[in-house]
C-alpha cells in the first residue's frame, strides 16, 4: 500500500505507458481485488496500528475498516428511525380518553352496545363515524343544574 498519489507523467518523447491499475482507480474502482470475506470480525491491533480480520487472516485496510463500522452504524440508525416512526404512529392511534375507552371496550363485546345515559337510546358505532354534533359544556350544565329538583 503507497501513500504517493498518481501523477500522470507526460513524457516529451515516445509513447505515454498507461497502466491498467491507473484507468480503474481513474474510473473509481479499486486497484485490490474484492475477496469473498466481508471481514465482519475485526480486530483492531493499537500497538501495531493496523487492522486484520479474525476470518481470513489477512490485514485490512483501514479504509474499508472505517466503511464496515459506518455501515453497520448506518443500519442501526435507519432501524432506529423506523421503529420511532412506527412508535409514533401507534401513539397517534391510542386512545386517550378514559370515556373513548369504555365506550370502544362496550363497542367491542358481541351481544351489548352502549346507552345514552340520558334517554337510554343505543349508540352503534356507525352513529359517530360522520362525526357526532356538540353543545357548550357550559350550557349543557347549566341546563341539567336546572332540570334537577
Amino acid at each position: 500500500m503507497t501513500g504517493a498519489p498518481i501523477d500522470p507523467q507526460d513524457y516529451l518523447y515516445g509513447i505515454n505507458i498507461v497502466q491498467m491499475d491507473d484507468l480503474r482507480v481513474a474510473r473509481g474502482l479499486t486497484r485490490r481485488p474484492r475477496t469473498s470475506c466481508s471481514h465482519k470480525r475485526l480486530t483492531y491491533d493499537q500497538g501495531e496500528r493496523r487492522v486484520w480480520c479474525e476470518d481470513c487472516e489477512t490485514e485490512v485496510e483501514p479504509f474499508d475498516a472505517f466503511m464496515g463500522v459506518v455501515e453497520v452504524w448506518a443500519r442501526a440508525s435507519s432501524q432506529l428511525e423506523r421503529r420511532k416512526r412506527e412508535v409514533a404512529e401507534a401513539e397517534s392511534f391510542s386512545i386517550i380518553s378514559r370515556a373513548a375507552k369504555v365506550i370502544d371496550t362496550i363497542w367491542r363485546s358481541k351481544r351489548s352496545v352502549p346507552l345514552c345515559p340520558h334517554c337510554h337510546d343505543a349508540i352503534l358505532p356507525g352513529d359517530v363515524v360522520g362525526g357526532m354534533s356538540t353543545a357548550s359544556r357550559q350550557l349543557v350544565e347549566q341546563r341539567r343544574k336546572n332540570k334537577t329538583p
